[in-house]
């Protein structure tokens, strides 16, 4: 098999080997490195590729054992495997920032609320008080409490988007 007969084979599933290692192996460049390997094992073997019905099908087959094996490695201790549950514990500056700002426009919204939501809102969702509480304290129903904290985040809530906003039309 010639180059360009290799290359009109292979050409069209290669990002599909990609895909598949990157899924297996996380890490961007240990996936490249992987499909480059598994396209020159193809290359080494092209002589024999065209006995084979299905070319993709087994070369997703190396891809997958190959990223398998590379896992089972020695050298897997340098990849990092990444699962769904995965958190990152290493916040971004930028996210920092965000939340920061927000809890400050927060902070300065409740400020702005009536005596009686500030009081609500501070106790119901910063100190965590149950509304049974919140009545007692501030002798009122708990109904009124229910209804108070909901116009007061309701407040919160519409003045934050609107800050949010600002600007986009």
């Amino acid at each position: 098999m010639q180059q360009t007969e290799f290359l009109n084979v292979v050409l069209p599933f290669k990002d599909k080997l990609y895909r598949l290692a990157k899924r297996l192996l996380v890490s961007k460049e240990e996936a490249e490195d992987a499909t480059q390997e598994i396209l020159m094992k193809l290359w080494s073997k092209n002589s024999m590729m065209e006995g084979y019905n299905n070319v993709e099908a087994y070369a997703m087959m190396m891809t997958k054992n190959f990223c398998l094996d590379r896992l089972k490695s020695k050298q897997a201790g340098n990849l990092k495997l990444v699962h769904s549950n995965y958190k990152d514990e290493n916040v971004s500056l930028q996210n920092e920032l965000e939340v920061s700002d927000s809890l400050s426009w927060i902070e300065r919204i409740m400020e702005e609320l009536p005596e009686q939501q500030k009081m609500v809102l501070q106790l119901r969702d910063v100190e965590q008080y149950e509304f049974e509480e919140i009545a007692e304290l501030l002798d009122m129903s708990a109904t009124a409490v229910r209804v108070t904290l909901s116009r007061a985040r309701k407040t919160v809530r519409e003045k934050l988007v609107q800050k949010h906003n600002y600007g986009i039309k």
